[in-house]
């Protein structure tokens, strides 16, 4: 199913902006309405399938933790492995680690150090991309795992800000979203 015009002011009607959160100055786009929209939620994760079948894929990456959402599905949807990327100290097992600079501050993402068979091509998914620096640190985990990164995928992109840029920059991708303000 392509996400057509239609869907595309669906999913715009259905995202609700929060200001001054997490911070002030902040507008937080939330996407937990559009949970609450089954059919809207299929034709989602039907156009993140469609765009993932047009790269080579082995597993899917996806980031604490509203990307958990849509990428657990999308990694069902594929039949492929999900890999959570989680915040420091989150995860039981050993990992490798890495720090970051978000749009209000600094953080550090972590992923357990065998969940990449070497030579696997992931997707990053996230929900939202802003400044990109999450999505490029884990795009890196994936490297330093000896995985390759084959696209990143997400339901926002902030064009205001320099996310998809700094994507393009470090990986040489474009980075996939159904919607951008």
């Amino acid at each position: 199913m392509n996400f057509d015009k239609s869907s595309n002011l669906q999913l715009r009607g259905a995202i609700r902006d929060i200001p001054d959160y997490p911070k002030p100055g902040i507008v937080f786009k939330d996407i937990t309405p559009v949970l609450a929209d089954p059919e809207l939620v299929s034709k989602i994760i039907d156009a993140l399938v469609m765009h993932a079948k047009s790269v080579k894929v082995d597993a899917i990456v996806a980031i604490e933790a509203r990307g958990f959402i849509f990428g657990g599905m999308l990694a069902h949807a594929l039949n492929r492995p999900f890999i959570p990327i989680r915040k420091v100290g989150k995860l039981p097992y050993r990992t490798i680690s890495k720090d970051y600079d978000l749009e209000y501050g600094s953080a550090t993402v972590e992923m357990h150090e065998d969940a990449i068979i070497k030579g696997w091509n992931v997707i990053i998914h996230d929900d939202l991309l802003a400044t990109g620096g999450t999505a490029a640190a884990a795009g890196h985990l994936v490297e330093q795992a000896g995985g390759t990164v084959s696209g990143f995928s997400f339901l926002i992109n902030l064009s205001f800000l320099p996310g998809e840029k700094k994507l393009v920059s470090e990986f040489g991708l474009s980075p996939y979203y159904l919607i951008s303000f």
